[in-house]
């Protein structure tokens, strides 16, 4: 005979959101675990198809797990979806780096932000497991996020939390408990404006919301392996990813929301010139972002990049 699955009291709960946000976290909630709804599987199956995900291959797999968290952790019941500000009005941006790269890399910090409210979450109901998710795990952050009532994805497919805007970085920590769900917001959206679509310097987002990561700089910049398309210029372009769809967005007004400070830029980066990329060698790049995003790319797309931005300059 299998025994109840255990159960958070309200006054834990709210104890539980309120330790996510003491680590920085800008908004909490809690989801049940249970399979994605059958329309955001199927769309998200013909965008697939449709070969919208480019050269991301890794969106092609383990679409069991992507379509049911419950999979990445046995008898998981419930999920603390996070998220956390990465920049404030008050911070300083780079002319070629997005924003989210010029601090360390997120899925460092926010996994050491985010193990001791894990811990607290097990020890605070005996024989319980967590499972924290920062990206790498194939689970629809968005989705989760705006069914635990963070926010809701907006027409440029970012998630939007009111009052704060998109410039967050999420998270999730699986849990073998029951606990009350927040208010979905899954069904909102935004205002419609199409200022994301219009502004799309590659026409990338489409009027329906469909991105083509196949034309999207920040795709193309960091992801991509191999030549550009000869017809991409990144003149006045960041050489690292693009933020163009969330500056534009009317729910990016700027706050001064506190931001971690590992997020915050160091000024050897913040210095750093198209000219000083195009002579980087692997000691200086291995040096500079080892403890960044930006090493995704590797120092062979980053000097791509600066190239092709040195020549249509």
């Amino acid at each position: 005979m299998s025994c109840a699955p255990c159960r958070c009291s309200g006054e834990l709960r709210t104890a539980i959101l309120s330790v996510a946000k003491e680590a920085g976290a800008c908004a909490a909630g809690f989801a049940r675990v249970e399979p994605v709804e059958p329309r955001y599987v199927e769309a998200y199956r013909r965008w697939i198809e449709r070969g919208m995900n480019g050269g991301m291959e890794y969106l092609d797999r383990y679409h069991e797990v992507r379509e049911n968290p419950a999979l990445l952790l046995e008898g998981a019941r419930s999920m603390l979806c996070v998220a956390f500000p990465y920049r404030n009005g008050s911070m300083p941006r780079h002319p070629l780096f997005a924003d989210y790269a010029l601090g360390n890399d997120y899925h460092e910090v926010l996994r050491h932000a985010l193990e001791p409210v894990a811990r607290i979450m097990r020890e605070s109901v005996d024989g319980s497991e967590t499972r924290i998710c920062i990206d790498t795990a194939p689970i629809r952050e968005r989705y989760w996020a705006a069914k635990a009532g963070l926010g809701f994805i907006g027409l440029n497919n970012q998630l939007i939390i009111p009052g704060i805007g998109s410039a967050v970085f999420l998270a999730e920590i699986l849990w073998t408990v029951d606990v009350t769900p927040s208010s979905s917001r899954i069904e909102e959206s935004c205002i419609m404006c199409g200022r994301c679509v219009k502004s799309c310097p590659s026409g990338a987002l489409q009027k329906d919301g469909t991105l083509d990561a196949r034309r999207c700089l920040s795709y193309l910049t960091i992801e991509h392996r191999g030549e550009l398309p000869e017809e991409l210029s990144l003149v006045g372009r960041r050489i690292y990813g693009c933020d163009v769809c969330r500056d534009v967005c009317p729910y990016n007004s700027s706050n001064e929301m506190p931001v971690r400070e590992e997020f915050k830029p160091s000024e050897e980066l913040m210095k750093l010139t198209v000219a000083d990329i195009c002579r980087m060698e692997q000691p200086d790049f291995s040096r500079i972002f080892r403890h960044s995003a930006v090493k995704r790319a590797k120092l062979a797309g980053l000097l791509r990049n600066a190239e092709a931005a040195k020549q249509d300059s």
